[in-house]
């Protein structure tokens, strides 16, 4: 399941890290590199509800089965694409893949362990997703700006691993429905809604989880142009810089998993966001690019540090038989910001530069911290 995690980010990254080639090809402005940006997770927001629904209805394999196939066909399609239409159609789907994957492959993960040992487990998990986000990045810095090869071929060889993807998933022999503990699991009313989920916390949480997502969709969208047209490095090594962000998430999330069974998973979601919005903070006021890149990666450790934490959270705030759902609700307020946040911040660039973004994303990082400190209350075992 980890490395099926790795595959359905696999693509991600890969169209903001091609911007300055796309800009030039279709004649772009920064605003409209944004909407592009900001369409795929709107239809993520769409369709986030009803995937939830649907993984706890049909289960994880059906719907991995189902996420795989859309991207690989979103991919082949985005290796074909002569305009700017038939390209963001054809990043909606393979975006639209994670989508439909997550609610599958937490709910499959945290039902399988206790809740003491999920942030655990969770980290596992997390480590295949974040090695998976660095593989775009990655690729472009190696494909283009090694190899020389076309943007539109770097879509097409990524496609080849969904189809190993496509096989793996056929040898997850058993699927869990609910808890190993079921009594260690949140208390299941007979309700099974949507509004059965809602508490105080749960809201709060997701309120946290928004904030969240605009601070660093502002500073993912347009780091590797920024890189590029203000501190004057090639695509190859901005694409490296911002892959290393979530590389190095390979040994930190599954760390971040251990330190959060060990101290509590709200306690250390706090710490290491602080800690990760401190070295972004660092990296806006060196001169120097080598210094800007450790900082960054420093950020991004920090970042993935966090991340069994906040789902681990989430699985404590959801029951077992709604836990799909439960998790396709923590990732739509991420989904609806994602959309929103990339085209305030062409209008940021637009306006103001490209430095303003990341001050307006730490900005937003510290609110989203107070709330989450603030607000959240969950019983930690």
């Amino acid at each position: 399941m980890s490395f099926t995690h790795t595959l359905t980010h696999i693509f991600e990254g890969v169209h903001t890290s091609i911007f300055s080639i796309l800009r030039a090809e279709f004649g772009l402005s920064l605003q409209q590199l944004g909407v592009i940006a900001a369409i795929p997770p709107l239809c993520q927001t769409v369709l986030s509800i009803p995937t939830g629904l649907l993984s706890d209805r049909y289960g994880a394999k059906r719907m991995i089965l189902l996420s795989f196939s859309l991207a690989t066909i979103g991919a082949v399609l985005a290796s074909i694409s002569s305009s700017p239409a038939m390209f963001i159609l054809a990043i909606s789907m393979v975006y639209v893949n994670t989508t439909i994957y997550h609610p599958a492959s937490y709910s499959f993960t945290t039902k399988m362990f206790r809740p003491q040992d999920r942030p655990k487990a969770l980290g596992l998990h997390g480590a295949g997703g974040t090695l998976g986000h660095a593989s775009g990045p990655l690729a472009v810095s190696v494909l283009i700006g090694v190899l020389a090869f076309q943007w539109r071929q770097v879509y097409l060889i990524l496609a080849e691993p969904m189809l190993v993807g496509i096989l793996m998933v056929f040898f997850i022999r058993e699927e869990p429905t609910k808890d190993v503990l079921e009594d260690m699991a949140p208390v299941e009313g007979s309700s099974n809604g949507i509004r059965s989920l809602l508490t105080r916390s749960l809201v709060m949480f997701l309120s946290f989880s928004a904030l969240r997502m605009v601070g660093a969709a502002m500073v993912n969208t347009f780091l590797v142009l920024y890189l590029q047209d203000v501190r004057n490095v090639s695509l190859a090594y901005a694409s490296f810089i911002s892959s290393s962000t979530m590389l190095t998430g390979f040994i930190s999330a599954p760390l971040g998993g251990y330190v959060a069974s060990r101290v509590g998973e709200k306690r250390w979601l706090v710490v290491a966001q602080a800690l990760s919005y401190v070295c972004l903070a660092l990296s806006l006021v060196v001169p120097n690019v080598t210094l800007f890149a450790v900082f960054l990666v420093g950020y991004g450790f920090c970042n993935t540090l966090s991340m069994a934490a906040r789902n681990s959270i989430m699985a404590r705030l959801s029951p077992s038989n709604q836990r799909g759902l439960g998790f396709a609700l923590l990732f739509l307020p991420q989904s609806m910001m994602g959309a929103v946040a990339p085209i305030l911040a062409g209008f940021i660039a637009e306006a103001m530069g490209f430095v303003t973004i990341f001050y307006s994303a730490l900005f937003v990082y510290v609110v989203g911290l107070a709330v989450l400190q603030f607000t959240v209350k969950i019983s930690e075992h």
